[in-house]
Parts: C-alpha cells; structure tokens; sequence
C-alpha cells in the first residue's frame, strides 16, 4: 500500500507542481500532487501534498487553513513533528499522524541530518481556501 501511495504521488506531481509561493524552509520541497473536489461533500476537495526535506531540512513553524483536517504519512525517512506545544514526535516511514483545524505545527523537519526523507499531507479543506499553509510572522 505504501508503494501504491508513493506511486501515485510521485505520477501527480509531474502534472501539478509546486503548491505555494511562501517559503518552504530550508532544504525542502512542497509539491502539491493532486486536488480534488469531493462530489459528495459539497464545498469540500482534498489535496495532496508531498513534502521533501533534504538532509537537515524543515518547514517553519504554522498553521494550516483554519478548514483544514490533515493526514500526513510518512513515505520515506524520519518526520520530526509538533503540533499545539505538544510532545515532540519523530515518525518513521509507514506511520501517520493528523491535525485538526486550527491547529498550530510548530516543528515540522527531517529526523535526519544524512538522510532525506518525504511526506504525503492529505487535506480536506473548504474548495475556496487558496493558501493552504501560512507560516508564523
């Protein structure tokens, strides 16, 4: 199933490409691989973003669209993982974690200083919502 995941996003992104214009930290690469409006949830799509962190890499800290519900795999690598002053988490491939909305991701980061390591966020956000994440001012 992993693989069938990491296939699928790794097709998508040839066709999507980048999902926003902030910045996406250091060493990282935020490819938004798919968008679909949800038929039967009206207002609704999901989006898929994959993230790629290169060795030492990190998002900075922030929040998502307040409509958004987020779950994040971790397709290769080790995530180090934050969210609303909680513990600290690492998640190797194959583990998932979620946010709620309104929640604040203060670390987001490769658990690696030698190794890359990617993640696939899934979103079920409001269709209108353009900015998916925001970082912190």
């Amino acid at each position: 199933m992993l693989k069938k995941i990491a296939l699928i996003a790794a097709v998508a992104s040839l066709a999507v490409g980048t999902a926003s214009a902030h910045d996406a930290g250091k060493n990282a690469k935020v490819t938004l691989v798919f968008d679909h409006v949800l038929p039967n949830v009206p207002g609704k799509s999901m989006r898929g973003v994959l993230v790629e962190y290169g060795p030492g890499g990190y998002s900075p800290s922030h929040t998502h669209a307040k409509s958004s519900f987020i779950y994040a795999t971790v397709l290769e690598g080790e995530i180090r993982s934050q969210v609303n002053k909680g513990e600290e988490k690492v998640y190797k491939a194959g583990e998932s974690f979620v946010e709620n909305p309104g929640d604040h991701h203060g670390v987001s980061a490769n658990g690696s200083d030698t190794k890359p390591a990617k993640l696939l966020a899934v979103f079920v956000v409001d269709t209108d919502d353009t900015e998916l994440t925001t970082p912190d001012k």
